[in-house]
């Protein structure tokens, strides 16, 4: 299996502490099956500001200690931008880390409880540079659950979803009910771990899987845990599909945004 959503990289957010830590997840991630595992840590202005740099020369660092200590997990580089209106000005200066630095994904985290009105804009002008936005565990965005019809058009037009293993193993009913609704739909192409730490969010994706085989047969399973995430890997166009959903309102889903906005103020 590869985990393309992890805070494996000690010391740059609220995941893995210390190298020690890191390493423990790096064998709990082993013991469940992960093979290639992609180093994904926050990115925020003024909270997270870790750059490309410090993430590359961090994934490098931990790469040397999982060989010395004969952890047989391949690590590569990622971050998980939150949804900021200047990541398109960002990735054309050059600042952003794709999912593997491939220059394809670009894995993006909105607000808990809100969509804001320019994350339209933002995923169009990001795939005009050529890159797919990826969204995060979008099952616990509050706005996105209260209204799936916005999730449905974002990925319509292009967007790719990651939901989170523990959504599909005991997470919030709330969460629990989108991941399955979402599902359904078809509109979940990656199933990560979001890991943080060895206990409360350990890197555990076997488990969900099996999940997954259940709701939706052996073959979506295995599609969303290592067939998408090696396609993502190596740059290549996801199969996205046909989306079969009830539209909700006549307005354009800026309107939409903008509504949900102005609810909320």
């Amino acid at each position: 299996m590869i985990d393309l959503h992890s805070h494996i990289l000690p010391g740059l957010d609220d995941g893995a502490a210390d190298l020690k830590e890191a390493l423990t997840m790096a064998g709990i991630a082993v013991a469940d099956g992960i093979k290639t595992m992609v180093a994904t840590p926050h990115v925020e202005t003024g909270l997270y500001d870790n750059s490309r740099e410090t993430i590359l020369a961090a994934v490098d660092e931990l790469r040397g200690h999982l060989q010395e200590n004969n952890i047989p997990l391949e690590l590569l580089p990622g971050a998980e931008y939150h949804l900021e209106p200047d990541l398109p000005g960002r990735l054309q200066r050059g600042e952003l880390l794709t999912i593997n630095d491939g220059g394809r994904y670009l894995l993006v985290e909105l607000p808990a409880a809100l969509v804001p009105e320019y994350t339209a804009r933002v995923f169009y002008e990001l795939q005009l540079q050529g890159v797919t936005p990826i969204i995060a565990h979008p099952e616990r965005n509050l706005a996105l659950t209260n209204h799936p019809s916005i999730f449905y058009e974002l990925v319509a037009r292009g967007a790719v979803a990651q939901l989170t293993a523990a959504s599909f193993t005991g997470g919030s009913r709330r969460a629990a009910a989108a991941a399955r609704a979402f599902l359904a739909k078809g509109c979940v192409h990656l199933v990560a771990t979001d890991a943080h730490n060895s206990n409360k969010r350990p890197p555990h994706l076997a488990e969900a899987g099996q999940q997954v085989a259940k709701l939706a047969g052996q073959a979506r399973s295995v599609e969303l845990v290592s067939g998408n995430p090696l396609r993502v890997l190596q740059g290549r166009v996801l199969e996205t599909g046909k989306i079969e959903y009830p539209r909700q309102s006549r307005r354009s889903l800026l309107q939409r945004l903008k509504r949900l906005v102005s609810r909320r103020s």
